[in-house]
């Protein structure tokens, strides 16, 4: 009788834990040498994480080995989020691979009911590839599921792939636009418990447990089973990989084409390594790699000039396309301009640097200040007018034209200003000079320092003796002093205009510096160098000509009383001072009468006695 099995409600159990199995084609029946499983804790990657960083449905899960509890959530399975157009799940086994055989372990919540009812119709369609990328499309499609129906899929499918590779990709899509069979979910998920992948643990070998090495030497992969090369190792060709590459390829299946090598006979058919090193421009070991910007030649050791343009440097010969930055020159551009020019091409021209070689190449600034006359940056602007110098920092002096100041040196090019001299037009004119150039002379100012340098315009006024503005006009005949305001006295000949003194003499009768003093009782005339004559009082004597006021000393005759007097002339006199004391006038006749007496009387003189 068999045993009764006890139903217990809403109990999940795992009911095909080890019970007999089933493999449609077995792999080799009664060989089990094929269970390396080169999965095992692999890295695992699948889209659309059902929560994103909970290990309970993570990636990992389907390649811990773990399979006891077949349901969701339990942390043995892979499980992305339901309900989406595509699911994509793949182990990287790390290396390439000979794999025999892939098994996976679908979720089955433990229950076929639940698995053919629920879960089974997301599988259907599914496909397994193997490739050496993530890239299913560049791989090998071991298994496409075109008739399981969630009636005939297995729970635990097994599928040979007598290929070789790196990365076991599962797959499965519900395309829109796309009619699927019936039992088919409208939508997809992962839900992997295991992923197996049997065949060899290391490359070139096969047979039972994976011990004999592939026959052809240089065969990479072959057949796991027969031994037959599926693959020659990188490098080598031909049906029993015997042949090397041809010159000029290399790698697997010669299918790589060598470099820039410097010699292509020295690339290696292995992996491409130019063993001679690459052609100028290129670099790497297989040298299909350009220079970086701004290198370039062999090794691409060289660096670029100062081209315009950094990308548009030759990575061959360092050949500027595009020209130069400014600066420079040459096919290079590692020529700096000639001293004395700068900027693009060297085609501009450097200003008035102190130290040309001190121009900079690049953008012409004078990089040690200006010569004199000039300012800027670039010392091409000339100072502004009235200014001068070494920057433009020194005022012109009092230049007649102030445009017409040298901006070098100061230089008045046209002379100077009224009051100023020297080159640069600001020394003021000596003391006691003035005008222009400082050619004439100050007149004769109180305070020479007080004469305008400009005019000659005597500030504080002239010395003694002189007037006007400029105090070069001796006063006035007849005045002297200061300002000419003192009067000569009218005794001088002439007066000095400066102090009063009469530098030429008195007129007759004066004597003295001044002409001041007359002269003394007795004697008259120029210095008074003349003697009074007989007058018969001396104080009468006039002190300019000598004539005696009063008359004479009998005995002498004449305004200056000097003649002596004969008794004709006495009578003469006596009658004449008779008549003058007596008031007497006398009429024509009488005149005649008197004048007939005095000539008889003339004429007797020689016989008549004097009384």
């Amino acid at each position: 009788m068999l045993p009764v099995a006890k139903c217990v409600a809403n109990a999940e159990v795992n009911i095909a834990v080890n019970k007999p199995a089933y493999q449609q084609y077995p792999l080799s029946p009664g060989d089990d040498s094929y269970d390396v499983n080169v999965a095992l804790n692999k890295p695992a990657y699948q889209q659309y994480p059902y929560i994103p960083g909970d290990d309970t449905f993570d990636a990992s899960n389907a390649v811990d080995g773990r399979k006891s509890d077949l349901r969701w959530n339990r942390g043995q399975c892979a499980t992305s989020y339901p309900y989406r157009q595509t699911a994509t799940w793949w182990v990287n086994l790390t290396s390439v691979h000979n794999i025999h055989h892939i098994t996976i372990y679908f979720r089955t919540n433990n229950l076929d009911y639940e698995f053919r009812t629920y879960t089974a119709r997301r599988f259907l369609g599914f496909s397994v590839y193997v490739s050496n990328t993530t890239d299913r499309s560049q791989g090998t499609l071991c298994f496409k599921d075109n008739n399981f129906t969630i009636n005939t899929i297995p729970p635990v499918f097994t599928t040979i792939c007598f290929v070789h590779g790196q990365y076991v990709i599962y797959y499965n899509e519900r395309l829109p636009g796309v009619v699927y069979p019936d039992g088919y979910a409208s939508l997809v998920s992962n839900d992997l418990c295991e992923v197996e992948v049997y065949g060899c643990p290391v490359t070139g070998c096969y047979g039972s447990n994976n011990t004999f090495p592939c026959p052809d030497v240089n065969c990479q992969y072959c057949h796991i089973e027969t031994g037959t090369c599926k693959g020659c190792k990188p490098g080598y060709q031909g049906h029993h990989c015997e042949l090397e590459c041809d010159s000029g390829s290399y790698g697997i299946g010669c299918n790589e084409t060598c470099g820039h090598c410097h010699d292509v006979s020295q690339c290696s058919h292995i992996n491409g390594t130019c063993l001679t090193g690459c052609e100028a421009g290129f670099k790497k070991d297989v040298c299909k790699l350009d220079c970086d910007s701004g290198s370039y030649g062999v090794d691409c050791n060289e660096i670029c000039g100062n081209c315009l343009s950094e990308s548009q440097c030759s990575k061959i010969n360092g050949t500027c396309f595009t020209g130069c930055n400014a600066g420079y020159e040459g096919d290079l551009c590692k020529t700096e301009c000639d001293r004395g020019s700068y900027g693009i091409r060297c085609n501009e021209t450097c200003g008035h640097c102190l130290d040309v070689s001190q121009c900079s190449h690049i953008n012409g600034t004078c990089l040690t200040r200006c010569e004199a006359g000039f300012k800027g940056d670039k010392c091409n602007t000339e100072c502004d007018k009235g200014s001068y110098g070494t920057e433009c920092n020194e005022t012109c002096g009092n230049c007649r034209d102030v445009n017409r100041c040298s901006q070098i040196n100061g230089t008045c090019l046209t002379g100077c200003e009224a009051g100023f001299k020297g080159d640069v037009c600001k020394t003021d004119c000596d003391s006691g000079s003035y005008g222009v150039n400082c050619n004439e002379i100050c007149g004769n100012c109180v305070n020479e320092s007080q004469c305008s340098k400009i005019n000659g315009t005597c500030f504080t006024g002239c010395n003694a003796g002189y007037e006007g503005d400029l105090c070069k006009t001796g006063c006035q005949p007849g005045f002297f002093g200061q300002d000419c305001f003192e009067k000569c006295i009218d005794t001088c000949n002439g007066c000095n205009n400066v102090n009063g003194l009469c530098d030429y003499g008195c007129i007759p009768g004066w004597i003295g510096y001044f002409c001041n003093k007359e002269c003394d009782k007795g004697s008259y005339g120029n210095e008074c160098n003349e003697t009074c004559g007989h007058c018969r009082d001396v104080n009468q004597c006039s002190n300019v000509n000598g004539s005696c006021l009063t008359g004479c000393d009998d005995g002498y005759e004449g305004d200056l009383c000097k003649t002596r007097e004969y008794t004709n002339t006495k009578v003469h006199k006596k009658l004449a001072t008779y008549y003058y004391q007596n008031n007497i006038l006398i009429n024509h006749t009488e005149k005649n009468m008197v004048k007939t007496f005095f000539l008889l009387c003339d004429a007797i003189t020689n016989v008549v006695v004097i009384i």
